[in-house]
């Protein structure tokens, strides 16, 4: 795939003031890019799911006031929506790269998930590399370094996708912008892979 990963500019996009001039430069320079990387990844999630994925880039329709602070491309196995499923994405915001297997507030199924997940903890705390980051909030840039919590602090997240009604968790692995611009292309595709084969675990059990 002709990917040369993401630039100064790219990250830049998030500093322009105004809505349409934002989702200009998203559509102008960004998007092309997600759409690439959506085409890309989704055989690669196709084969470790063992379901068809289908792509879906953010296109921030509803928005009228507030310019995006992030965006994305998301991977489910249907082909109208993935808001409403396990997922898995790959998105930024100015500060860095984000690449999620993610399950947001409007799953129907959260309490039987995360009934599988408490099943699971002590599997799942030991196979999370120390590296990952954990996000009860898609919509917050700020994320819970795997090394800085404990198996009772993890386990907490999953009883909170239990009860909280809008509830969320999200789980995987960031880049800081500096690095994501030094890495280019190969190696970008390369850390996104692995990312995926790491959380493809979690999307397996939340399905079953």
């Amino acid at each position: 795939m002709d990917f040369n990963g993401f630039t100064q500019e790219d990250f830049d996009v998030f500093l322009i003031d105004g809505l349409e001039q934002r989702m200009k430069a998203l559509k102008e320079k960004i998007r092309p890019k997600l759409e690439s990387l959506g085409q890309y990844f989704a055989p690669t999630l196709s084969t470790l799911t063992g379901e068809e994925m289908f792509v879906h880039v953010a296109k921030h329709a509803r928005r009228t006031i507030n310019p995006p602070k992030d965006t994305w491309v998301a991977f489910a196995n249907n082909r109208r929506g993935y808001k409403m499923l396990p997922h898995f994405q790959i998105g930024m915001w100015h500060t860095h790269l984000f690449i999620w297997f993610a399950i947001i507030y409007e799953a129907p199924r959260k309490e039987v998930i995360a009934e599988k997940f408490l099943q699971k903890g002590l599997d799942i705390f030991e196979t999370i590399p120390k590296d990952f980051v954990w996000s009860l909030d898609h919509m917050k840039p700020e994320t819970i370094e795997h090394q800085q919590i404990t198996i009772d602090e993890m386990q907490s997240y999953f009883q909170r996708l239990q009860t909280v009604k809008k509830a969320e968790l999200l789980c995987g692995y960031t880049i800081a912008k500096d690095k994501a611009i030094n890495m280019g292309g190969r190696a970008l595709l390369h850390q996104i892979d692995e990312v995926f084969k790491t959380v493809a675990p979690l999307y397996q059990t939340a399905i079953q």
